[in-house]
């Protein structure tokens, strides 16, 4: 599990809960998303979709987080000779944060 910046950012990330919304995106309480496979923070934005506007510090503490690696995801992808990962079958490791981290 990723070592978030602080209580507050893990509770949002790590232990959000709702009896009403199977989707965080659904509920209105719910306001950080956090992407693994990017390595990204972000605020939800209630849009009735999945948006989300990325964020560089925390809300919270004010501590520095970690640059998103969606760039580094494609430029890595494209050198293994994947033109549009969304449409094409990728290595399982590039659907989770392993592909960073191995």
């Amino acid at each position: 599990m990723k070592k978030h910046c602080c209580k507050t950012m893990k509770s949002l990330i790590e232990d959000w809960e709702c009896n009403q919304h199977e989707n965080k995106f659904d509920c209105a309480d719910a306001i950080i998303d956090y992407n693994p496979k990017f390595d990204e923070y972000g605020i939800i934005i209630h849009d009735g979709g999945q948006s989300v506007s990325n964020i560089s510090y925390c809300p919270y503490c004010g501590t520095k987080l970690p640059e998103s690696k969606r760039d580094l995801w494609f430029e890595t992808l494209e050198k293994m000779g994947f033109d549009n990962p969304w449409e094409e079958e990728i290595p399982e490791d590039f659907k989770t944060d392993k592909w960073y981290k191995n």
